[in-house]
């Protein structure tokens, strides 16, 4: 679970994120990273209708939180992440969402940090 001070809540930090920061996608997501200045790292989930319905959205949003509570800590200090979800990963488990999120973020973080 993710602290209540590493939750992105605000729709202009999600904007920052969205705009500026580097991208990398993988077959179930699509992860942003930037520096946002913030004292602390701090990530944001956006998972669309098109993922699926309530129930669905909910556990892939519980998925992608777990993964990310493991990994933010190794992230430079003020760094903003948000994960987004693509319709796969309804239909992926954990274990391909764990991979793609991972995949992504490395990719996402060599080219924000580089």
């Amino acid at each position: 679970m993710l602290p209540a001070s590493s939750r992105m809540t605000a729709a202009a930090d999600f904007q920052f994120v969205m705009r500026r920061g580097s991208r990398s996608g993988r077959n179930t997501v699509v992860v942003s990273v930037a520096q946002t200045g913030n004292a602390n790292s701090m990530a944001g989930f956006a998972v669309s209708k098109a993922v699926g319905g309530a129930v669905v959205r909910n556990r892939v949003k519980r998925r992608l939180r777990s993964v990310l509570a493991t990994q933010l800590p190794a992230l430079p200090a003020g760094s903003g992440v948000v994960v987004r979800a693509l319709p796969a990963a309804a239909a992926a488990d954990f274990s391909q969402l764990r991979a793609d999120v991972i995949g992504a973020l490395d990719a996402a973080r060599a080219k924000a940090f580089a």
